[in-house]
């Protein structure tokens, strides 16, 4: 029901930004709750945020808080990751989830509960 496409990785150096986006086909985007979740070479896939489909409620990995935002865009079918203050452990492909749901509040964080993902991309932090 729902294609994914993430963007926006790349090379950046410790405590500097970036911003991943991922645009999702169809129409119904707002009804999906999303999520982001990461993946190091050696190391098994780790959640990272995520955000109900109405966008009023999130919810962020420790590792991460106070440095990452996630963030949507119904009207043009996309979700965001602003990523500030990287550091080298952050280095991992980054892939966008979807799961259909009714609730408009609720926030997804578990990896088996998403249905859709996106064939994600590459973000590297250097020291």
């Amino acid at each position: 029901q729902v294609q994914l496409v993430a963007s926006g990785g790349g090379l950046v150096q410790a405590g500097g930004s970036l911003r991943l986006s991922c645009a999702a086909s169809g129409r119904t985007f707002s009804s999906y709750a999303m999520g982001w979740f990461r993946q190091a070479p050696g190391k098994e896939r780790e959640f990272v945020a995520a955000i109900s489909s109405g966008g009023g409620d999130t919810y962020y990995a420790d590792s991460v808080k106070g440095r990452f935002t996630i963030s949507r865009d119904n009207a043009k079918n996309t979700l965001y990751l602003q990523m500030n203050d990287l550091k080298p452990e952050d280095t991992a492909v980054y892939s966008c989830a979807a799961v259909w749901t009714r609730r408009q509040s609720l926030v997804v964080t578990t990896i088996t509960d998403y249905i859709y993902w996106g064939q994600g991309t590459q973000v590297t932090v250097s020291s």
